[in-house]
């Protein structure tokens, strides 16, 4: 469809960057092009010219944006982002080779205040905290791989006091290093939980589908059935104010555990965005719940089954057909009182429409979540090394896929891959939240949105958590 003046001007005020490449924005006062989400100064409307295309601005005289970079996105490279993540990916290999975040800047090239932006933009992180959980991430490969003593690796992997390698360790994993060492045997384990830890929350979020045939909680007891990398298990949690026991039927013990921290949000900054919020005069957005953490999904594919089958439908029926999608592509597993293991993707892409229709699939969402496995068990989406990825290269994989929208790709980016600065644009529950929190007139509509949650960057994930909250009576 053919775009108005006015509609391409509208997106370069809001800085869209789903419009980048459908056109470019010349600006004739200063001689350059850019993409629609440039964050240079907005120009006047009756400085500005269109194009369909790069070369047609250069046609005109333009010269390429040396802050976007238009020619770079045209023909799919970001060389920016590329050196990010090539530097990324030597501190993750080797994180002992660098003393500090002042020397992963210093090897990026970049200043100070751009290296940090840079950090946050395609990482969602800063590099000190990038390169603590580097470290954490080593000494966890090498305490189930060898038997060196603990305070070895500690300072193999670039610690240089048991103390804070213990702290930091038992803050983002719940357990010490020798507990985590003893998984290699155990399937069994107990983690201890922050101080002020929101345990009703925990409860209502995994019991959010009372109905569900994959996960059930009753009283301090979870179930579920899981697909690990072995198989299909059962995990079992018994909850307590302050510690969580965990026990897996089958599996790896250290795969058990990232998915147990993942379902209680362990690794999440909770405290960093109390004192965003109260820095901002909005402690009202944490009052109550300064310890609020996202659940995550067990897996990526549980997670992309999810964003697609819940678009555009309401919450009681997008668990409806989850449930009879499970039942029909899953299996019953042995022992777990009738729970289903969840379906693989390899399960869903043997189906055809005419297996969901029935169900109450649209052919339209039964299309999406057929097609979508056939992509993952034919390898054109690797949901494994996503969790690797740069946050906008998950993001540019992610709308790539046919039915997966910045709705669908925020929210399993947030619920199911743990970036922390995300936002499923659109979604009611944000722009209810907002609309209360800012005591606004009106609800704000989607550029507004986009115009307000930056203020909560980079922690705009926990920040949704809170406004999903906010009108919500508090569990008891």
């Amino acid at each position: 469809m053919r775009m108005t003046q006015a509609t391409m001007y509208a997106r370069v005020l809001a800085g869209d960057a789903a419009y980048n490449g459908r056109f470019f924005t010349g600006v004739l006062t200063t001689g350059i092009y850019c993409l629609p989400s440039c964050k240079a100064r907005k120009p006047k409307p009756e400085n500005v010219r269109f194009f369909p295309s790069c070369e047609a601005a250069r046609e005109s005289g333009l010269r390429a944006c040396k802050k976007c970079h238009p020619d770079d996105f045209a023909r799919g490279a970001d060389p920016v982002r590329e050196t990010i993540e090539a530097l990324v990916s030597e501190v993750r290999a080797n994180p002992a080779a660098f003393t500090a975040a002042h020397a992963i800047v210093r090897r990026s090239g970049f200043g100070t205040t751009r290296a940090f932006e840079l950090f946050r933009q395609h990482y969602h992180t800063t590099p000190a905290d990038l390169l603590l959980r580097a470290r954490l991430d080593a000494a966890k490969h090498c305490l189930v791989t060898n038997d060196a003593p603990i305070a070895d690796l500690a300072f193999a992997v670039g610690f240089e006091a048991l103390s804070s390698f213990h702290e930091s360790f038992r803050r983002l994993n719940g357990l010490t290093p020798a507990a985590y060492r003893e998984l290699r045997t155990v399937r069994t384990f107990s983690l201890t939980l922050p101080e002020g830890f929101l345990m009703p929350y925990l409860h209502r979020a995994l019991s959010r589908d009372i109905h569900s045939v994959t996960e059930r909680l009753v009283g301090d007891v979870y179930t579920s059935a899981v697909q690990l990398t072995a198989g299909p298990a059962l995990l079992t949690l018994h909850l307590s104010p302050s510690t969580i026991r965990a026990e897996v039927s089958a599996g790896s013990g250290p795969e058990a555990h990232a998915l147990v921290v993942g379902l209680l949000g362990l690794d999440q900054d909770t405290a960093s965005l109390t004192r965003l919020a109260r820095k901002l005069g909005l402690a009202r957005l944490v009052a109550g719940r300064p310890e609020l953490r996202i659940s995550q999904t067990p897996s990526v594919f549980d997670g992309l089954l999810w964003s697609i089958i819940g678009q555009q439908i309401n919450f009681a029926f997008a668990c409806l057909l989850r449930r009879r999608l499970v039942e029909r592509a899953g299996r019953p597993l042995a022992d777990s009182g009738g729970l289903y293991a969840p379906p693989t993707p390899a399960s869903v892409a043997g189906l055809e429409q005419a297996d969901l229709l029935p169900l109450q699939f649209s052919r339209q969402k039964a299309d999406y979540v057929i097609q979508t496995a056939r992509l993952i068990t034919n390898g054109q989406l690797d949901l494994a090394a996503l969790r690797g990825m740069s946050a906008t290269r998950t993001e540019q994989t992610l709308l790539a896929v046919r039915g997966l929208g910045p709705w669908s790709v925020n929210y399993l980016m947030m619920r199911a891959l743990g970036f922390p600065d995300c936002v499923p644009y659109g979604d009611t529950g944000v722009t209810s939240g907002l609309h209360a929190l800012l005591k606004l007139d009106e609800r704000p509509d989607l550029d507004a949105t986009r115009r307000l949650m930056p203020m909560f960057s980079p922690y705009r994930s926990l920040a949704t958590a809170h406004l999903w909250q906010f009108n919500q009576p508090a569990p008891t």
